[in-house]
């Protein structure tokens, strides 16, 4: 695995930093991509993975990162985790510019990086035997909750994007991968949901225990390194006191009866 080459994209934090680490512990060859490069420089410190600054918003920058990418030799696996969430409000009273603010986070990153990059995963491909497009999306995908407009609708998009695709891409050794979380808790996703507030974000993980992020790296190191003829189309990861979205058991869990 040694010569294999990653690009993980929302490196800066969370799921993304988390999946540098344990790739690098797994001997990839890792691009971080984030748009803080005070957090990059830390993380390539700490893991000897390689970074590049970048907002993925704009062409430009993912077009500078296809060009450092290039330099580097076949590219075996494009991880697309950067996204966020913006508020909880309601179709009615959220702000339209949120939603535009979350599908460029949540879509337009996905699409860009994946055209932009896919020369480089082909390139990959006949290197190695296959590559991978992997996108972490999430629950929020599948499943609407009350105060998730904006937030499910991007990540409504992600999916149905992730699915197309795989369809266009069939006949091609490349996989199509899916990693759709539910609650996980990081330092940031909630705060830059609710704006800063550190209350309202703790109180979203009250009495339960969550996911962590090192938990999603795991299910997305894994997936990578199935054999090349496993496809791991859809994965969903919950912890045990989310049924759904909208139902979380906070407390102690106990059998019945």
């Amino acid at each position: 695995m040694g010569s294999r080459l990653a690009v993980v994209t929302g490196a800066s934090s969370g799921i993304g930093a988390a999946t540098v680490r344990l790739l690098r512990a797994h001997d990839w060859q890792v691009v971080g991509v984030a748009r803080r490069a005070d957090r990059l420089a830390a993380l390539a410190a700490e893991t000897g993975a390689l970074t590049f600054v970048a907002d993925l918003t704009v062409q430009n920058d993912v077009d500078a990162l296809r060009d450092y990418l290039a330099t580097l030799g076949p590219l075996h696996a494009l991880v697309n985790n950067a996204g966020g969430a913006l508020g909880l409000d309601t179709v009615e009273a959220s702000e339209a510019s949120d939603w535009q603010r979350m599908f460029e986070m949540n879509v337009m990153t996905v699409k860009r990086a994946t055209s932009t990059l896919l020369p480089l995963l082909r390139d990959g491909a006949r290197d190695a035997g296959s590559a991978d497009i992997l996108t972490v999306t999430s629950i929020a995908g599948h499943v609407a909750y009350e105060g998730g407009g904006g937030y499910n609708a991007a990540k409504f998009a992600a999916h149905a994007l992730v699915a197309v695709l795989r369809l266009e891409l069939a006949g091609e050794p490349i996989r199509v991968l899916e990693v759709a979380p539910g609650m996980v808790k990081t330092d940031e996703f909630s705060l830059v949901r609710f704006n800063g507030d550190q209350e309202r974000a703790d109180a979203v993980y009250k009495d339960v225990e969550p996911l962590v992020a090192d938990d999603i790296a795991e299910a997305i190191v894994h997936a990578l390194e199935l054999p090349a003829h496993v496809n791991l189309d859809l994965v969903t990861i919950k912890p045990v006191a989310q049924a759904a979205p909208h139902k979380v058991v906070r407390g102690a869990l106990a059998p019945k009866g």
